[in-house]
């Protein structure tokens, strides 16, 4: 068995293991990130592009933010369709200043693999069956594949930033892991095409066929939604069909400015609400989707991630810089107080905005609830604050 050695072991290369190992390197802290998949394999996860201003600061910070202030589209606000009702979002003038940046995670993802290789960083792609140890003693280590051998990674700490589906909070204990869960009765069918947007904001639209969403992730490529039975099968959809069906969800007006072309990309993703309490066991820290999955119609994923490694890699600096070791348990207590705000603004967009099987009375009144929301300039000063992202706890 080969050994190696560092202080942090990240593993995941997606953009919360890269955001955290390259503020972590910046900082002097030496890290090494193991990743199962290829780096094309990685930059071919299409995702969400919508990022609160947390992370965009973040991303600066860490040194990566260039092409993404050059290339990336602020916006302001955006819009919530109520049938053929429009209502504009004002995040700016609601919050005092603050806005989202339209920026593609495959970007954010591209920026961070080129800044942790410029740095001579390590990262071991094609590291397969990585198991953590030892996560309760001072001397947790790695074990896992590479290049045909076993290797073992010694560290200090182990960061988990591996998905929902990785080994990070597989290797913890069932029985010390609570979990909350909701499934939601659809998914999200989403397709990527080389057309202008159809609106210069992102569009969210409540019908009573379903929800749709008019996305982006540039000036000529465009990301568009249908709620869908979560049953469906994308080869059920071929694109004149989806075409067809975003235009009967959209306002008269948007349907007819609406410019349609080939599919690019085609996936249809379940929705579901999941949290684990707590984030950490002993000294793995659980971070992103390891830990939570929100449902996309708040634009949280990828942010929620963000602010979990913010956590992580403030209260790390203070453990290598002043032996601040009594913030370790603090982790996860701080981040499930964000965590959970943002589940709930998750939860209620994607209860007021999707149709779901179930009595009229409770149609109605998601209607009314979300009509309630739009007429009040309080009310939308709530989705707006919510939208933009609350602010990141301090470290003390």
């Amino acid at each position: 068995m080969k050994i190696l050695k560092t202080q942090v072991a990240i593993i995941g290369a997606g953009p919360s293991g890269l955001l955290l190992g390259q503020l972590l390197h910046n900082a002097g802290i030496d890290t090494v990130i193991l990743e199962r998949q290829t780096p094309d394999y990685v930059l071919g996860r299409i995702r969400a592009g919508v990022l609160e201003q947390g992370m965009v600061d973040l991303l600066r910070q860490a040194g990566v933010g260039q092409r993404m202030d050059a290339e990336g589209l602020p916006h302001d606000g955006f819009e919530l369709v109520l049938n053929d009702r429009r209502v504009h979002i004002d995040l700016k003038g609601l919050t005092g200043g603050k806005n989202v940046m339209v920026y593609g995670q495959t970007e954010v993802t591209r920026d961070l693999m080129a800044a942790r290789e410029a740095a001579g960083a390590r990262t071991l792609y094609l590291a397969s069956d990585a198991q953590p140890h030892d996560m309760q003693t001072e001397q947790p280590f790695v074990t896992f594949e590479h290049e045909g051998q076993t290797w073992r990674l010694d560290c200090d700490y182990i960061a988990g930033c591996d998905g929902f589906h990785g080994v990070a909070r597989q290797s913890i204990p069932a029985e010390k892991l609570k979990v909350f869960e909701r499934v939601y009765p659809f998914g999200w069918l989403g397709v990527l095409a080389d057309t202008p947007p159809v609106h210069e904001e992102l569009v969210y639209a409540r019908h009573d066929r379903g929800f749709a969403l008019c996305s982006m992730r540039s000036k000529t490529r465009t990301r568009y939604y249908l709620q869908v039975p979560a049953e469906e099968q994308v080869a059920d959809w071929p694109d004149e069909r989806f075409w067809g069906e975003l235009k009967n969800r959209l306002p008269f007006d948007l349907a007819e400015a609406l410019v349609t072309g080939p599919s690019i990309e085609k996936s249809i993703a379940p929705l579901r609400s999941f949290v684990v309490e707590p984030m950490q066991y002993g000294r793995m820290f659980l971070v992103g989707d390891a830990a939570h999955i929100v449902p996309p119609t708040g634009a949280k994923g990828l942010n929620l991630a963000a602010s979990d490694v913010s956590t992580l890699f403030n209260i790390l600096l203070k453990v290598y810089r002043d032996g601040r070791v009594d913030l370790l348990e603090q982790y996860s207590a701080i981040c499930l107080r964000r965590v959970w705000k943002a589940e709930r603004f998750s939860w209620w967009m994607t209860s007021m905005l999707h149709r779901f099987d179930d009595d009229a009375f409770n149609q109605r009144i998601s209607e009314a609830e979300l009509e309630y929301f739009l007429d009040s300039e309080a009310g939308r000063k709530t989705i707006a604050e919510n939208y933009v992202g609350l602010p990141y706890e301090a470290i003390e």
